[in-house]
């Protein structure tokens, strides 16, 4: 099997941002990777030859932004839409283990549709969980230190090693990771015993901290969380914006590759979708 017969999808509507950036990061590694507006998977408004089929593609992406400017809350309205016409062939499409990343935005959004933390089923029926605002209540734009926590259940990340550290930026202003405060401590203990926790932020030691290095007071440093299967991953944290070492803030300083962070994640899943194919 060949990168370029890896097809994904980079869905994008009103005030998505980084799709641009996410294609490019899957078309560098030679995937078969296309935009494509929410319109064209639901056949509104479109000509025929624009419509496309999610069960077309073996890995989905939603990127970072502020869909539809983010009223109600950070990503509840795109959930909406897309729950509204795609809740069926999307549960079907993460039941076949197909990939599923959301990031910043994208992370929200399927939070909003229940596809993480996604302990209880494939979909809740309503939120389980919340990315709300940020403990500085403004927007955080930072570099971040990312701690890989998983043990290897998550297909975007089985490239790293545990407990390596990535640079990623965070520019969001939604990032806090909540959970209904009765229910908090069984999902936090079923996250763990689920493997489902893939990142955690951490100061230049590698050590748990709070504000800067944790930019929204998620409890427990949590940056980005999977499904228990593995296959659907939402994280805060940009890994399209350091493809390149060149884009690092301190890439002038020790650059002796210009291999940036965030390549590993794409790699990661591109070669997880190609060994099962």
């Amino acid at each position: 099997m060949r990168p370029e017969d890896v097809k994904i999808c980079i869905l994008r509507i009103e005030g998505t941002n980084c799709e641009d950036e996410s294609l490019l990061a899957f078309k560098r590694l030679g995937a078969n990777v296309e935009l494509v507006h929410l319109k064209q998977l639901t056949g509104q408004d479109v000509w025929d030859s624009e419509k496309r089929d999610l069960m077309d593609y073996h890995i989905l992406m939603i990127p970072g932004g502020f869909s539809s400017g983010d009223y109600v809350r950070a990503g509840a309205i795109w959930a909406a839409r897309i729950k509204s016409k795609l809740s069926s062939p999307l549960t079907e499409f993460i039941k076949e283990g197909r990939a599923v990343l959301g990031v910043c935005n994208g992370f929200q959004v399927l939070v909003e549709m229940g596809f993480l933390p996604g302990i209880d089923g494939v979909m809740s029926q309503v939120p389980q969980a919340v990315l709300t605002t940020n403990d500085s209540s403004r927007f955080e734009c930072r570099p971040t230190l990312l701690k890989y926590v998983n043990n290897f259940n998550c297909i975007f990340t089985h490239k790293l090693n545990q407990g390596q550290v990535l640079l990623v930026p965070s520019a969001h202003a939604e990032g806090k990771l909540l959970f209904p405060t009765e229910k908090a401590e069984k999902i936090y203990k079923d996250l763990e015993e689920n493997d489902q926790i893939v990142f955690k932020y951490v100061d230049q030691n590698g050590e748990y901290a709070g504000y800067p290095w944790n930019p929204n007071g998620s409890p427990r440093n949590i940056a980005g969380i999977c499904n228990p299967s593995g296959n659907v991953m939402g994280m805060m944290p940009h890994p399209e914006r350091v493809f390149h070492r060149f884009t690092h803030p301190d890439w002038t300083r020790g650059f002796s590759s210009p291999v940036g962070d965030g390549r590993i994640i794409f790699e990661s899943v591109l070669e997880s979708v190609m060994k099962k194919l």
